[in-house]
């Protein structure tokens, strides 16, 4: 029996240990196994690029939960997208992606491949393994969900989502000091979240838990409220520019500083809107979506909200990279053991399908199948503990 392993996308603070815990499962369950990776992704696959794990890997699996990162590499390439795969060099042209792919697994014989990744991943590997099955080749296809921004249905939870707010925290605890170098600072917290706004809210919830365990000093300039969020953007909630800048030229005056928690989509439409009237053309990847380290958002509201808040020093600091980069926390380290045990378990009985928390029924592990995995699943911004906070730093009555 063959196993294979792919990670696609962009990376989450689960891939290692995800890895790691599908080989300590089939080192149990299935010890003979053959298991291999596709090096970054679906462009490996292509390519017929592969590395076959060491028998010492089925020893050692727990060096990777040590790690952020994937170690077998990471790409974002759709199969669907014919003409993208083509200029990249990963197909000929004439060529189908997904039977280029497809003829791949056939030729290495693998049996189950498991595929880590968001919503494009998975429901390109479902349509992987429809194909094979029509053209007679059984291939079982288990995927486990990846995304830091919580945004695929129909899942209570992706892995990787709640260590990435940890991390984003510890990130602004250390930025936000920075508002002792000047007066009237403006910092701008830039977090991922394209469509969703649940890492930029779940960051902001980890943040303040942290801060209310800090002692501070507020007979000098170690004062809790110029620690505090002032505002915070999110996709879901559309806002009034000139409102919420009179409200924070007002925050500005009093405390002499002011802290924004953005996601990167957040108002994504004005600036994509600005930059078209400019005769600008919008940078897109591969999927269609807007290529935001581009575009540069926070720089945009930065530039606008300098001015109307009259601030001497502005800084725009992304924690992205930072949080998704890190080895998965506990929370997220028994949720991803949990899910490669019923993963494996699965592939071994010839079931396919992604393995989440179904919230269509009440948040239970299962076995999901692909045909109802959909992406860009909102951040639900009317959960009371979101609207507690915004009530708190006086964005919303």
């Amino acid at each position: 029996m063959k196993v294979a392993f792919l990670t696609a996308g962009g990376i989450a603070p689960c891939l290692s240990s995800s890895i790691g815990a599908l080989i300590e499962q089939y080192a149990t369950l299935k010890p003979e196994a053959e298991l291999i990776g596709y090096l970054n992704g679906y462009r490996g696959l292509l390519l017929g690029k592969s590395i076959k794990f060491p028998e010492s890997a089925k020893n050692n699996f727990s060096v990777l939960y040590e790690f952020g990162g994937s170690p077998i590499g990471n790409s974002r390439v759709k199969l669907t997208n014919v003409k993208d795969c083509v200029e990249r060099g990963y197909v000929k042209e004439g060529e189908d992606p997904l039977k280029v792919a497809a003829e791949q697994l056939k030729k290495d014989n693998v049996d189950i491949l498991h595929t880590i990744g968001g919503d494009d991943t998975n429901t390109m590997a479902a349509q992987l393994s429809n194909y094979l099955k029509e053209n007679n080749y059984d291939l079982t296809v288990v995927g486990l969900p990846k995304t830091v921004d919580n945004d695929v249905y129909p899942l209570v939870q992706t892995l990787g989502a709640w260590t990435a707010a940890e991390q984003g925290a510890i990130f602004f605890e250390n930025i936000v000091n920075e508002n002792t170098t000047s007066t009237r600072q403006l910092i701008i917290h830039e977090v991922m979240g394209r469509n969703c706004g649940y890492l930029t809210a779940q960051t902001a919830l980890e943040y303040n838990d942290r801060v209310k365990n800090k002692v501070f000093f507020p007979e000098l300039l170690i004062d809790d409220k110029r620690w505090g969020i002032d505002a915070i953007y999110i996709p879901e909630i559309d806002f009034d520019f000139q409102v919420e800048a009179e409200r924070l030229k007002k925050v500005m005056d009093k405390k002499d500083c002011v802290n924004i928690f953005l996601s990167e989509g957040a108002g994504l439409e004005a600036i994509t809107r600005e930059m078209e009237s400019n005769g600008e053309e919008i940078p897109r990847d591969a999927f269609g979506h807007v290529k935001l380290d581009e575009i540069n958002p926070g720089q945009w509201f930065a530039k606008r909200y300098s001015k109307a808040l009259n601030a001497e020093k502005t800084l725009v600091q992304k924690s992205g990279y930072f949080a998704r980069s890190a080895k998965s926390n506990d929370r997220d380290f028994q949720l991803i053991k949990n899910s490669a045990q019923l993963a494996a378990k699965c592939a071994l009985d010839h079931e396919s399908g992604l393995v989440g928390l179904d919230m269509d029924e009440n948040g239970e592990l299962l076995l999901i199948d692909f045909n109802r995995i959909k992406g860009e699943k909102p951040f639900d911004h009317k959960e009371k503990w979101f609207v507690d906070i915004l009530r708190s730093i006086g964005q919303i009555d």
